[in-house]
């Protein structure tokens, strides 16, 4: 299909929505029925290497949910620890859906260590999909960016976890340095960078004794819901979120509070 038969619809392209439940899945959905076209990331073999496991054309399944919506979708398989994925993502998305108007990095590279159990390997692989891939998005996302629809956003969910949780936290620490500085370096191309911390939610990864004690840790009495980031990052891609640039919004019930 060549650009001028395309919908008079913008693009965006959420990474880490591979599982129907995952942040990623919701913020997509939500866009889709905002009037948005959405291509989304997901990687197999990352997920059959978690408790939750692959599930078999569930990216399929979920694009045919995203088109009774209304949207485009497509379904993009990246491993962002390759340095040429996430060009490679992005020339694909163009290509089929046109130009892209927002990135959020939603995707994740989590398993629990700590300081002294960590290895130089896993310390990497957190490192490369967490932080570099997600600068490489972005620097491809601006290499590729042409104003339209008066959009211009990447959105980034990061994380405050740090001890037995090192190289996850430490690779979230460094991503959110690199999306503040592209707030700046990128704004003369029209381009906003925020960051997201959704707090506590459950996607699948937590026993009910951690989701009761997390819960009653956060000021509202409950866990953060997909959805719930999913409204904001709506919002901050939105026209009308455009004057915010450069921020790191907790989106998490008053979880950092310390009730």
């Amino acid at each position: 299909m060549d650009i001028d038969a395309r919908s008079a619809r913008p693009v965006v392209f959420v990474t880490g929505a591979s599982r129907p439940e995952s942040i990623g899945a919701a913020i997509a959905r939500n866009q889709a029925s905002l009037g948005w076209d959405v291509a989304f990331a997901f990687w197999d073999d990352y997920d059959a290497s978690m408790p939750w496991g692959a599930h078999e054309r569930a990216h399929d399944v979920f694009a045919d949910e995203l088109r009774a919506l209304g949207a485009r979708a497509l379904p993009v398989a990246v491993d962002l620890s390759h340095p040429d994925a996430p060009a490679l993502a992005l020339n694909r998305v163009r290509a089929a859906l046109g130009p892209i108007q927002a990135l959020v990095a939603s995707h994740a590279h989590s398993v629990d260590s700590g300081i002294l159990d960590t290895s130089v390997e896993a310390f990497d692989v957190h490192f490369a999909v967490n932080t570099r891939g997600t600068w490489l998005l972005i620097k491809a996302f601006a290499e590729q960016y042409s104003s339209g629809f008066g959009l211009g956003r990447i959105v980034a969910l990061t994380s405050d976890h740090t001890a037995h949780n090192l190289p996850y936290g430490a690779s979230k620490g460094a991503l959110d340095r690199i999306v503040k500085a592209a707030a700046v370096e990128l704004a003369h191309l029209g381009i906003t960078a925020n960051l997201v911390n959704p707090g506590p939610i459950d996607t699948g990864w937590m026993t009910p004794e951690l989701a009761e004690q997390l819960a009653a840790e956060t000021a509202l009495g409950r866990l953060g819901r997909p959805q719930d980031t999913a409204d904001l990052i709506a919002f901050l891609l939105s026209v009308s979120g455009g004057w915010v640039n450069g921020q790191l919004l907790h989106s998490n019930g008053g979880f950092h509070l310390g009730v």
